[in-house]
């Protein structure tokens, strides 16, 4: 067995996954929990530490062996250090990690925002292995993005670079991408639209906590030609598509990887209705494959659309 071991961390809106890994990076064990984020930041870190010691008591792994933690989160992070600047899904401001992490965990630990890292665990092993240029979108809770240029994760000048999810659509309005296509404000939206149905369509969602839905309940609304859920889902994918085809025009990059929790409930009809209105927008140069004679929005891939799974 490994002499070496390695803990990942992804903390979201709603759930925290939590995976054991050798020094090969393989996966060995994983342990899933909600967040709980109503018990405020104490609270979930608490339940991240469960998840941590669930993990190792499974793999009969010892903290000695451990020799490092990358602990993704869904808000910007100070460059360099423990501390948290804003995490808008869990209402935290200037958030100090530290004392909230239990005193027997030794080992290195490295905060990043979640779906940089994500994007650099795709780049690194996953779908987008081989690219020196790659942008990521991960639509669940929110919308976050992150990118791979020449090869490096980009975090700009101050360390946000790849807040998609906070991009203006609508210049009159200051609407931005993740007020549509996040499934916490969909859940927003529906509340609002629901008040204004018929009873007919009221129906449906009587007794549904839309506070509570997960991406799978929505899933199934969505399947079903639910009107509410194909209205809220068609216009995600279409804020979404518009918003990677601006990416694919300003820094053209080779793949772009789309994953999240509400990408993995909805599925490849999602995917393709994203990559429809993104073609549309893309300048024929940004999304041409060099070499090919072929007219550039016939390319149904062109610039490598991939899902990753999460």
């Amino acid at each position: 067995m490994s002499d070496a071991y390695w803990l990942g961390v992804d903390l979201g809106g709603t759930k925290i996954l939590t995976g054991l890994f050798d020094e090969s990076m393989k996966l060995l064990v994983r342990a899933k929990t909600s967040t709980g984020a109503e018990n405020g930041p104490a609270g979930v870190f608490a339940r991240v530490a469960q998840t941590v010691d669930s993990v190792l008591l499974e793999a009969k792994i010892d903290a000695s062996q451990i020799s490092g933690m990358g602990f993704g989160i869904p808000g910007q992070i100070e460059p360099g250090a423990a501390k948290v600047r804003f995490a808008p899904n869990l209402d935290w401001r200037d958030l100090d990690v530290k004392p909230l992490l239990p005193p027997t965990w030794n080992w290195p630990i490295v905060l990043e925002n979640d779906v940089r890292m994500g994007t650099y665990g795709e780049f690194a092993h996953g779908a987008a292995k081989g690219a020196q240029n790659v942008f990521g979108i991960f639509v669940g809770t929110g919308v976050g993005g992150g990118l791979i240029l020449n090869g490096e994760l980009y975090n700009g000048f101050n360390g946000h670079a790849g807040e998609i999810g906070h991009i203006i659509i609508h210049w009159r309005r200051g609407t931005e991408l993740e007020s549509i296509a996040g499934r916490k404000y969909q859940m927003k939206r529906a509340k609002e639209i629901l008040d204004d149905s018929p009873k007919r369509v009221r129906k449906e969602w009587k007794g549904v906590d839309l506070e509570k839905v997960k991406s799978s309940q929505l899933a199934e609304y969505y399947q079903r030609d639910d009107p509410i859920a194909v209205f809220l889902i068609d216009d995600a994918a279409r804020a979404l598509g518009a918003a990677i085809a601006s990416v694919v025009n300003l820094l053209s990059p080779q793949i772009v990887v789309i994953g999240g929790g509400v990408t993995l409930a909805l599925g490849e009809t999602f995917i393709e209705r994203i990559w429809e209105i993104a073609q549309r927008y893309t300048l024929p140069s940004a999304a041409a494959i060099p070499g090919s004679s072929a007219p550039p929005h016939s390319q149904g891939r062109s610039w490598g659309k991939r899902e990753t799974r999460n």
